[in-house]
């Protein structure tokens, strides 16, 4: 009795094994397809946008600061508070200058941080 209960456990571990990896697989492509209908959606709506010429005219006057005949359009330059205005760099100086930390060090720290880090980016499959 003992004999069968190992070997049908011989037998089914595999089989249980490619079931579940399938399942993920199919889920995996279910949720592949849903992002790409969200897609196609998303594509829909912006050509519906552009068949209205009055989306097609405001989009010429925003970005391409299109104008109507007899229009006169201004544009203000320098319109930035004067604490948002981007300031000249630093003079670069001639001088070698040390620096207070190990830069081989913390470069090798790191990297070995880096490679032995757990983060996983995400994959799409196709």
């Amino acid at each position: 009795m003992l004999g069968l209960v190992v070997l049908a456990a011989f037998v089914l571990v595999p089989t249980i094994g490619t079931y579940l990896d399938q399942r993920q697989r199919v889920a995996a492509l279910e949720e592949a397809v849903e992002v790409g209908e969200e897609r196609v959606a998303d594509l829909e709506a912006q050509r519906e946008r552009w068949t209205d010429p009055a989306y097609i005219t405001t989009q010429a006057r925003e970005r391409l600061y299109f104008v109507a005949p007899g229009e006169v359009v201004y544009l203000i330059d320098n319109d930035l508070p004067p604490q948002d205005v981007p300031q000249e760099p630093a003079a670069v100086s001639d001088e070698v200058q040390t620096t207070r930390t190990d830069w081989m060090g913390q470069m090798v720290r790191s990297i070995t941080e880096a490679g032995l880090s757990r983060t996983v980016t995400g994959t799409t499959e196709p």
